[in-house]
């Protein structure tokens, strides 16, 4: 047996067009465009790049992008009088303010400065909160992505045993919460887990969020099960070339399960996805307006 192999680019890129869809709509209708403010403090390459990335996607959707770059000197009081003035800017329905920030600039106490109904990321603590009682609001982008993919294979995750590899505030604990809402059962399992192969191979459902190159190997899995690997790690072969790979032993696991997700091209892409979802939602929101059915 070969697995499916989920296409995140595909569906990432079908659930952008219908935002960009609805974000046409909206113009229409209530002269709404939602708009999204990106915030990078310094210059860490692989934050620039990934801001790069999202900024394209905000505007090829036809929301309005609000770019602010701060020198890696920036003080964090700095930092937080720009999240007062976008707090109050009725121009901008959503506040991203790009990690890691530099050192002198506490994260916590940033993310908790944003609007919680700005805050599209999803981190800020109410949010979370809200998401741990059930509650509507604004939940992790990736989290919500590997919902999503798992959905496209499993439509009904009712019932289904899931296990979540992993327990960060980022990851692991919101999309733990998010799988109990759709009535999976769920366990939360993560480097103190004992026996952790034999607790994986019962389960309907495999999420790893580890950040373990490989980690998960195909003798983990139970058979047609489908696995959703978070990972993103850079390893060097015997050769001495760099690669980028998951969480999971691909290879083996793909011999096993019923579908899986690539890295790359499995769950990064939905996560700048989710983050126009949140942002599209964010504006209905702040308008009065229903949450849009995308």
């Amino acid at each position: 047996m070969s697995a499916t192999i989920i296409d995140g680019k595909t569906i990432a890129a079908d659930l952008r067009a219908r935002v960009a869809a609805e974000v046409a709509r909206l113009s229409a209708a209530h002269g709404l465009t939602p708009g999204i403010s990106v915030v990078l403090v310094g210059n860490d390459p692989a934050s620039e790049v990934y801001v790069r990335t999202k900024s394209r996607q905000v505007l090829e959707t036809g929301m309005r992008l609000f770019d602010h770059h701060l020198p890696q000197s920036a003080a964090e009081h700095e930092l937080l009088a720009l999240i007062a003035r976008l707090n109050a800017d009725p121009a901008i329905h959503g506040i991203l303010v790009q990690l890691p920030l530099p050192p002198q600039i506490e994260a916590q106490k940033v993310i908790a400065a944003i609007d919680p109904a700005k805050d599209v990321d999803g981190f800020h603590p109410i949010n979370a909160g809200r998401l741990a009682r059930g509650l509507p609001g604004l939940v992790p982008c990736t989290p919500l992505g590997c919902v999503i993919l798992a959905k496209t294979v499993r439509p009904s995750l009712v019932g289904l045993d899931a296990v979540v590899i992993g327990r960060s505030n980022i990851v692991g604990k919101p999309l733990a919460q998010l799988l109990i809402g759709e009535s999976a059962t769920v366990t939360i399992a993560h480097s103190k887990t004992r026996e952790l192969p034999a607790l994986c191979r019962g389960k309907d459902l495999l999420f790893a969020a580890m950040g373990r190159a490989e980690l998960v190997k195909g003798d983990w899995i139970k058979p047609g099960a489908t696995v959703i690997d978070v990972g993103i790690n850079r390893i060097t072969d015997a050769q001495g070339k760099s690669r980028i790979v998951g969480d999971v032993a691909f290879d083996e696991a793909r011999a096993v399960a019923g579908a899986i997700t690539p890295v790359p091209g499995g769950v990064g892409p939905m996560t700048i996805a989710c983050l126009l979802v949140n942002t599209l939602r964010a504006a209905c929101a702040a308008r009065g307006l229903p949450a849009p059915a995308i």
